[in-house]
């Protein structure tokens, strides 16, 4: 009996070459670049615009501004008070006054609903730098609040100024009270994020803020004492409420910063919380 010829080995087919040239490899036709900050910031705009809080904190915070500010104007107008030699754009602080709570809010949900979530892991796998991650959502969020701040006190200014007859405010109050107040706004919700960086949890560090905002000017109110008469004047001087009305020339307190230092003073303190938020990302796990 015969055997049938062994079959002949046959040589494993070959892969056509890729678009790179080499066999068996494939090559993307699309470019391959590292990703960097412009990158993260889309990615937080994306997050930031496309989340129900921004639009919700966001959109009191301008229903708050304009109708405040209206409502203000239109008591002060059926009232016998003369506002001859007041400015009328200083009944501008007690919108600005309430709507920065909400800036806050939103500073505080930046970054703290992300822990909240889980979604900090899946930010932290897209980008590892958490350094880039704090500086994308800081501009993002700055440049958003700062510019809705702005516009909506210049908004509330003019239709204020169209009410009432008061003095005739120059350019440089002009300029602090709608340019000067966004900054002083945004700055104090960044402080905001940094805190909720420091915290990880949206309710501690939004109490934590709001305590910040209204505690020392409440315990000032209750400081009877001769002997804590220093500290009841620090305390009203350097109170957030204080330092938004220097910004609009009503200050609570007779001394005290004025003029532009109220925004120099939170700049600093945002400062050095935003390294502290830079040392705790960098510091420690998820």
């Amino acid at each position: 009996m015969t055997m049938p010829p062994p079959q002949a080995h046959q040589a494993p087919e070959q892969q056509p070459a890729g678009p790179g040239g080499t066999a068996g490899l494939y090559s993307s036709p699309i470019p391959v670049r590292t990703p960097g900050l412009g990158d993260a910031i889309a990615s937080e705009w994306t997050k930031i615009r496309s989340v129900r809080s921004t639009m919700w904190t966001l959109g009191v915070m301008i229903v708050l501004l304009i109708g405040i500010g209206l409502l203000t104007a239109l008591v002060v107008s059926l009232s016998d008070a003369p506002m001859d030699d007041t400015p009328v754009l200083t009944l501008g602080f007690f919108g600005v006054l309430l709507g920065s709570i909400c800036v806050i809010t939103l500073g505080v949900l930046t970054i703290a609903s992300e822990y909240s979530t889980g979604m900090i892991r899946t930010t932290l796998t897209a980008c590892p730098s958490r350094a880039r991650i704090l500086v994308a959502k800081s501009v993002v969020f700055f440049l958003l609040t700062f510019t809705i701040t702005t516009v909506t006190t210049g908004i509330v200014g003019v239709l204020q100024t169209a009410m009432l007859d008061g003095a005739t405010p120059d350019t440089g109050f002009w300029l602090r009270s709608t340019v000067g107040i966004g900054l002083y706004v945004a700055t104090l919700g960044l402080l905001s994020l940094a805190v909720g960086a420091i915290v990880r949890h949206s309710a501690g560090a939004i109490t934590i803020m709001i305590a910040v905002v209204l505690l020392p000017l409440v315990l000032a109110m209750f400081m009877f004492s001769p002997s804590l008469a220093s500290v009841r004047k620090a305390l009203f001087e350097y109170s957030i409420p204080n330092q938004i009305g220097a910004m609009y020339n009503v200050s609570v307190a007779a001394s005290g910063p004025s003029g532009w230092d109220p925004l120099w003073i939170v700049v600093g303190v945002t400062a050095v919380a935003m390294a502290g938020a830079f040392a705790a990302l960098n510091g420690r796990d998820v």
